[in-house]
């Protein structure tokens, strides 16, 4: 079966969220609507940005999911990314840390949607 997986995040503001993710992905929008925005980030998977299905949302609310961000170099890299990120004002959930799985750590969107960066199986 050929299939691919469309990550949706729930945002306010798809055209911001999009500026916000952008960035960080150093990408552009591969379709857009007022409402609905989506990354092709490779063969079989993108990342879309969605403001239609809720209101409302405040970074406030605790969220229990969270988009990863797979990279395919190593701990070097990842606190490149930290650095960059942090230096662009992203809020950081936790700074990088080494797991099991490898050296990782959690930012969040605008709206508290959480942002793993982490190694690539």
């Amino acid at each position: 079966m050929t299939a691919s997986v469309v990550s949706i995040v729930y945002v306010n503001d798809a055209p911001a969220a999009a500026r916000f993710y952008g960035d960080l992905l150093d990408s552009s929008p591969s379709f857009e609507t007022p409402g609905y925005i989506a990354f092709d980030l490779g063969p079989g998977a993108d990342l879309a940005l969605w403001s239609g299905q809720f209101e409302g949302l405040s970074p406030e609310v605790p969220r229990t999911s969270e988009i990863c961000l797979a990279i395919d170099g190593g701990s070097d890299e990842l606190d490149a990314i930290f650095a960059s990120w942090q230096s662009k004002g992203v809020a950081i959930l936790q700074e990088p840390r080494d797991l099991g799985f490898g050296r990782t750590f959690v930012a969040a969107d605008p709206d508290g949607n959480r942002i793993r960066v982490a190694p690539r199986d």
